[in-house]
Parts: structure tokens; C-alpha cells; sequence
């Protein structure tokens, strides 16, 4: 398993702490070398899970947190955002979670609609576990060549 530093965060589900979100994942894409354009892609898929989470996962009344975590990698980002509140417990979130598949049927996610076709336009993998709450795990690399590859990959020259 290769090295990771992860970040976790907790906001409110409320739509004014998207831009909160969406300033923290720029300065980390920032940090880890990813070009204007990604670092934009980015932080629209991050406020569409953020936004999707806000609309459907609470009521009102309820006062809920949405947990975002970032997982940088050398060669990726990989970025969750969860509709509950709690930790991220990383091997439960991968052992549970599925590739997002355009043939779902959109009230199998809570979020689902448009904002999910959207995320998965702009990020190179996006994945869902929706054992517990809902839980979006996208990924984008930081050089295109890498998209598809396996992480223990072996460059060949042409």
C-alpha cells in the first residue's frame, strides 16, 4: 500500500461551508502540483458531493455534519465526502464501495441526478458506498497518463 497523508474535515450541512470546502481542496490540490484546470474540476465535483449531500441528506431540523476527507497521494488525489458526521474508517469505506454505474437507478443514491453525472465527468474514478449514509469517493491523478493504471505500475518507453 503506498503512502498517504490524510486530511479530515467536518462542516456543517449547510450550503454557505461549501466555499470553505472548496478553498480547502484548492489549496491542496495547489500544493500537490495539479495544473488551474483540475484544480477547477475539482472544486466543482467537490461542491456537487457537498451540495447533493446538503439537499438530501438531512432535514431542516437536523443539524447534520458532513465528514470530507482527502487522501494525497503521490500520483492522486482521492477526495470522500460523507453525509453523516462520523470518522472516516478508511479499510470499511474501500472494502464497502462499488464504481458509481450510469445504469443505476438514481433513487438507489440519494443524491443521485444530475450533480453524480457531473462528478463523474470531471474525476477519474468516482465511487459510492452507501452502506451507512451515503459516501462518494472520487479520485483525480495528477498526470493523465496515469488514469486506469494500476497503482504499482511499470513506465515503458515508446
Amino acid at each position: 500500500m503506498d503512502k498517504f497523508d490524510f486530511i479530515e474535515m467536518k462542516v456543517p450541512a449547510k450550503a454557505e461551508y461549501v466555499g470553505v470546502v472548496r478553498l480547502s481542496i484548492s489549496g491542496i490540490a495547489n500544493r500537490m502540483g495539479f495544473t488551474y484546470e483540475n484544480i477547477e474540476d475539482l472544486k466543482v465535483a467537490i461542491s456537487e458531493a457537498i451540495t447533493n449531500a446538503v439537499d438530501h441528506a438531512y432535514t431542516e431540523e437536523d443539524n447534520g455534519e458532513i465528514t470530507v476527507g482527502f487522501g494525497v497521494y503521490e500520483n492522486r488525489l482521492e477526495v470522500m465526502v460523507a453525509d453523516h458526521g462520523g470518522s472516516f474508517n478508511l479499510n470499511q469505506i474501500k472494502g464497502g464501495i462499488g464504481p458509481y454505474k450510469n445504469s443505476e437507478p438514481v433513487e438507489n443514491l440519494r443524491e443521485g441526478g444530475f450533480g453524480l453525472f457531473l462528478i463523474d465527468a470531471l474525476m477519474d474514478k468516482v465511487e459510492i458506498n452507501n452502506n451507512y449514509g451515503v459516501i462518494v469517493l472520487m479520485t483525480k491523478y495528477l498526470n493523465e497518463a496515469e488514469v486506469g493504471l494500476d497503482d504499482d505500475q511499470i513506465s515503458t518507453r515508446q
